[in-house]
């Protein structure tokens, strides 16, 4: 029996205001955020994918609920996801809560969407994560066991820093260069000198880059893509596991209603069901199967979901976003000093990575979808909007710092 697990990403971040620092707002959001424009896109997303998609899903969890294979889904929601939410539309949090107990589950994740699984010292790294875990907790009743690291990010240090805060597995992209004539579709672990219990979920890449980019795209020669064909590429892919890991605006947003894709996502439950090889399960049911080997990424060969080159290039691929990284993560400690809740928020929010990933300059393919992201109208232009609020904002720290003396 292979077991397919369904997971979305949620995740909006604070964009930064376009055209540079509003010096005449002393609140840290109003001077570097454009709270208007964010709200904008929530409500506009809101209303094309996570209220209809939401609904979506729970009608067919809630159908299918008594059915011998029931159908199951999961959820990695970001801190500023559901900050946005409980703000703009605070009956979408209602409607998550409204999924059974046993066929929904909520992964951890870095609660602002950062990098700080990259820097040296792991603090920050484990606060921001028992910052969501306690949140999810908070509004669903659930303690994760399966955690996914911001754009799924990860090595092997990564590993050992989720396996000592207690989780079972953690998701990952099954990159084809580590896992060589291996399948995705399995379980694996982490080198046994490394983590000796956490488990590694791999995330079926092409299976769902099907259906997360392909699904309307006419040149594709599989197009139109069909809930029928879909069930049979999965039914004859074989393993013990294929794990659909995409983005929630992929139902609405990125493809749109007129494209199908809701009718592809009320069918694909029934004929997935069809299948007797097939059962839906949820990430931590996954994470329960025994490994079929070592899923071996040392530190300076990091992987990600991101790009053709699935490294963290998306991020730390030109100058200009290794010096915004290198000025974020070198804050820290004076950030902490400050003592300051209100600073030391802002400056997490400025970690999000849509920060930096807006400041990625590559071209073909790749480009264009960090473009499609990005609301700057060049690269440079979302670099000089960063890095001009990192500068007011390190004077703000200092001059907080000068005031506790």
């Amino acid at each position: 029996m292979t077991k397919i697990s369904l997971i979305f990403e949620v995740h909006q971040p604070l964009r930064l205001k376009k055209f540079g620092i509003d010096y005449y707002k002393n609140n840290f959001e109003e001077r570097y955020f454009a709270t208007e424009f964010n709200k904008f896109v929530f409500d506009r997303v809101a209303s094309k994918c996570y209220w209809p998609a939401t609904q979506m899903l729970l009608d067919l969890v809630w159908k299918l609920k008594d059915e011998g294979k029931p159908f199951k889904v999961a959820f990695s929601i970001t801190g500023t996801w559901l900050e946005q939410a409980e703000r703009y539309q605070p009956g979408l949090i209602d409607l998550f809560k409204q999924f059974p107990k046993g066929y929904v589950e909520f992964l951890a994740e870095t609660y602002y969407h950062s990098l700080a699984s990259l820097y040296e010292d792991g603090t920050e790294f484990k606060e921001q994560v028992q910052q969501q875990v306690a949140a999810i907790k908070s509004l669903f009743g659930q303690r994760p066991k399966v955690m996914t690291n911001t754009e799924m990010i990860y090595n092997n240090i990564i590993a050992k820093r989720a396996q000592d805060m207690g989780f079972d597995a953690v998701f990952t992209e099954g990159v084809p260069h580590i896992l060589g004539w291996r399948s995705p579709h399995y379980v694996y672990k982490p080198p046994y000198y490394v983590a000796d219990k956490i488990k590694v979920l791999l995330r079926s890449r092409q299976l769902t880059d099907d259906v997360g980019y392909r699904f309307s795209a006419r040149w594709w020669d599989q197009w139109p893509l069909t809930a029928e064909k879909y069930s049979a590429w999965l039914s004859a892919a074989g393993g013990d596991c294929i794990n659909l890991f995409m983005d929630y605006e992929t139902i609405g947003e990125h493809q749109w209603e007129e494209t199908g894709i809701f009718w592809f996502f009320k069918a694909l439950p029934y004929q997935i069901l069809k299948y007797d090889n097939l059962e839906f399960a949820l990430p931590s049911e996954v994470a329960k199967l025994e490994p079929k080997g070592e899923f071996d990424v040392f530190e300076l060969s990091t992987i990600s979901w991101a790009d053709l080159e699935m490294d963290v290039s998306a991020w730390l691929g030109n100058k200009m976003q290794q010096i915004c990284f290198k000025e974020l993560k070198e804050m820290e400690q004076d950030v902490k000093k400050t003592g300051d809740k209100e600073i030391i928020k802002t400056w997490r929010l400025l970690q999000t990575s849509d920060h930096l990933h807006n400041i990625c300059t590559k071209w073909w393919g790749d480009g264009d979808v960090h473009q499609y992201f990005s609301y700057f109208d060049t690269p440079h232009q979302g670099f000089i909007t960063l890095m001009e609020i990192l500068h007011d904002f390190k004077t703000k720290v200092h001059q907080k710092l000068m005031e506790k003396k």
